[in-house]
């Protein structure tokens, strides 16, 4: 595999020693570097975990081309940097994993995690859902479409949207949780083109904010909520995750007990911060059967204390009271409660949600699952066509054979030097 990377007027080539970008403990992590006829002046940074500065450096250029290359020796994300010069223009960048099935991070779980949730869903539990459908139109003859709110603990709502096909049956279901940002409405096709392929399928805000307002709406909101994720952050009862993952698991308990579930398949889904909400959902909900979590935010929290990169939330664990409330949200510390057969995927040159705290969460994961390993991607919003389609296609595909009745098929794990776990 080649990556192409414009500098200026030229094309700058890395090419990784391991064509799969994951090696193994005593192997040489590195790529060879090219730019055409010229040797342009640019300068490296060699990082580890995407923090620890390793080397450093000019580019020197022999007949054309530059090796960067380091030890393979201990479980580690890699991360290549290429500049105009030191703190200038990202030219190129790249990942490399060592012996990732291999990083499960420090002990961060909190002794009374499992007691803290238990009593947060027991205070849930305790208040009516209350659902209210307002009907409406999906654009589309063969599917059935209506808004949705749900009660939430201290008075908020869940909103949502919700569809089905236009017939009768017990259909499999999936709900869909949101990445950060915004806030910003739904769109009625992410839940219109799921039921159309069969699925009973929710999409919630994870905001208690209507989710079908014009634009307008959600652009003026308050700047406090467009910062929601620093809401709470030192106080575990007052975090503004804390209603976002109650009303999460109260929309997939609500899906559970619907009269048109199959009763067989509860798939939870989401990118980012959806992923991070979708880890805690099928932690805590038994009805959940698949968990499909595209770059998950939120895993190792605590990060930043341990040399490595942080992502999104962006929780400063330098304060001592955040660093006390973070972990009851992480989803590395729910891992080992799920059981759900799971489909997880990081981006290698992501820094929004780094891969390092992603392998975490990963590992710990109880039950069957696959990873989907993106040797060149950035985080969502930064990648180009094509550069998620691994995951893509391997979401498809298990949402295929899921609301056909069957289980996904294999990962087409070949260029992988660890076995998947199948267990």
């Amino acid at each position: 595999m080649v990556f192409s990377v414009s500098a200026g007027a030229q094309d700058i080539l890395l090419k990784p020693h391991g064509p799969s970008g994951i090696y193994m403990i005593g192997e040489r992590v590195g790529w060879t570097m090219s730019a055409g006829p010229s040797s342009p002046n640019l300068t490296y940074t060699l990082k580890r975990n995407g923090a620890e500065v390793v080397a450093s450096g000019p580019v020197v250029w022999r007949d054309g081309e530059a090796l960067v290359e380091t030890n393979a020796d201990a479980p580690a994300m890699w991360r290549l940097e290429v500049s105009t010069a030191p703190g200038g223009e990202l030219v190129a960048q790249a990942g490399a994993a060592v012996a990732p099935e291999k990083m499960v991070g420090e002990a961060t779980k909190p002794a009374d995690f499992d007691g803290f949730w238990s009593a947060k869903l027991s205070e849930l539990q305790a208040i009516p859902v209350d659902s209210v459908l307002t009907p409406g139109a999906g654009g589309r003859a063969d599917v059935d479409y209506a808004t949705l709110t749900l009660s939430n603990i201290r008075g908020a709502r869940v909103h949502g949207q919700i569809a089905h096909p236009a017939r009768p049956g017990g259909f499999p279901a999936v709900l869909i949780l949101q990445w950060a940002g915004g806030p910003y409405p739904l769109q009625k096709s992410w839940v219109t083109d799921r039921a159309a392929e069969g699925w009973l399928a929710l999409n919630i805000m994870p905001h208690d904010i209507p989710c079908d307002l014009p634009k307008n709406f959600y652009d003026s909101l308050p700047r406090l909520l467009k910062d929601y994720q620093s809401i709470g952050d030192t106080d575990r009862n007052r975090s503004y995750f804390l209603g976002m993952f109650l009303g999460a698991w109260r929309a997939a308990d609500y899906l559970s007990k619907r009269s048109d579930w199959d009763g067989k398949t509860l798939v939870v889904l989401g990118p980012s911060m959806g992923g991070m909400q979708a880890f805690a959902v099928a932690a805590l909900h038994p009805r959940v059967t698949h968990l499909i979590a595209h770059t998950p935010a939120g895993c190792d929290a605590l990060a930043s204390q341990r040399g490595r990169a942080a992502g999104y939330p962006n929780w400063n664990a330098g304060d001592s009271r955040v660093a006390v409330t973070a972990p009851y949200f992480d989803p590395v510390n729910f891992a080992d409660r799920i059981h759900a057969r799971a489909l997880v995927s990081m981006g290698f040159i992501d820094t929004v949600t780094p891969a390092s705290g992603i392998w975490m969460a990963f590992n710990r994961l109880a039950g069957p699952k696959e990873v989907v390993p993106m040797i060149e991607t950035p985080h969502g919003h930064q990648a180009k066509p094509g550069q998620e389609k691994a995951y893509n296609d391997r979401r498809d595909a298990w949402l295929a054979a899921l609301v056909s009745g069957k289980e996904p098929g294999g990962p087409p794990s070949a260029n992988l030097p660890f076995a998947e776990s199948g267990k």
